[in-house]
């Protein structure tokens, strides 16, 4: 194997100026004032103490959050359905539902969202199906049920994949014995499939709110202008305001809550199999 350690060389490379390096960046910026030059850093918590004594910035924190969360919930409880009922059908037919569920994601994610716009307007698809049921038209577009729609559509076959991989390789044999003992099919759903699930659906929920919580793209095209979320403010900093101090300070925060939440679901991903083997 030592013949061919020499490969990892290029990776290693790109590991670091591609990741690494852009890390140290913003880590720099962060705790820099603007007006830096190569000599001299001032080091300073200015770009910290005004993102958190500032009310705006910190209810369009509370707003990503909130809308993160949503999306996660949404995707949960319609993903599950679907990648139970993926997971429980004919082998022949599993296939193509996963190739339905992925499909969608071959297409770039900004051509996508801008779909959405077309439907939702005010002469959109949508309020034309109304117009000919004689209700509507509705607005749509620009509000949270926008933004919201626009996320869990693009995220949730992620959630579907993860928990439909968690259930297809599940050993049918925990099922059996639950029957056997006399557990009816709520039973050994809850007892059995459900906690045997829960790493996927943790995996899951990793793969929606990580993005959910930092895009900047759904909420801008689909929630307009007025509707601003933490990935739209960091946005703002580099291209608009250039004060790129103040967004690798907003960037480094964003980077410490999303590390956060890995850890507490990381915490929660317990082994349920050994758990149902102790019980």
């Amino acid at each position: 194997m030592r013949q061919f350690r020499s490969m990892i060389y290029p990776y290693v490379v790109w590991l670091a100026v591609m990741v690494v390096v852009p890390m140290l960046m913003i880590l720099l910026y962060a705790f820099t004032k603007e007006g830096n030059d190569v000599t001299t850093f001032r080091f300073s918590l200015e770009n910290f103490a005004r993102f958190f004594s500032d009310a705006v910035f910190l209810d369009v924190l509370k707003r990503s959050l909130v809308i993160a969360i949503v999306t996660t919930v949404i995707c949960v409880l319609l993903g599950y359905p679907i990648a139970y009922v993926i997971a429980s059908g004919p082998e022949k037919s599993k296939m193509f539902w996963i190739l339905m569920i992925t499909l969608p994601t071959w297409i770039n994610m900004l051509v996508r969202t801008y779909a959405w716009v077309g439907i939702l307007q005010d002469d959109g698809l949508l309020n034309s199906l109304f117009g000919l049921l004689g209700i509507g038209p509705f607005k749509m577009m620009y509000t949270t049920f926008a933004v919201v729609l626009g996320m869990v559509y693009n995220f949730i076959p992620f959630m579907i994949l993860q928990i439909h991989t968690s259930l297809a390789k599940m050993d049918k044999s925990y099922l059996e014995a639950a029957s056997d003992l006399g557990a009816n099919k709520v039973q050994s759903f809850l007892r059995v499939t459900l906690p045997l699930s829960l790493p996927g659906v943790l995996s899951g929920i990793t793969l929606v709110f990580l993005p959910a919580v930092s895009s900047f793209f759904i909420p801008k095209l689909l929630g307009g202008g007025q509707y601003v979320l933490i990935g739209n403010v960091i946005e703002t900093q580099f291209l608009t305001s250039g004060d790129w101090n103040f967004g690798s300070a907003i960037s480094l925060i964003m980077a410490v809550i999303i590390m956060i939440s890995m850890y507490l679901t990381r915490k929660v991903d317990t082994d349920p199999a050994a758990e149902g083997r102790r019980e």
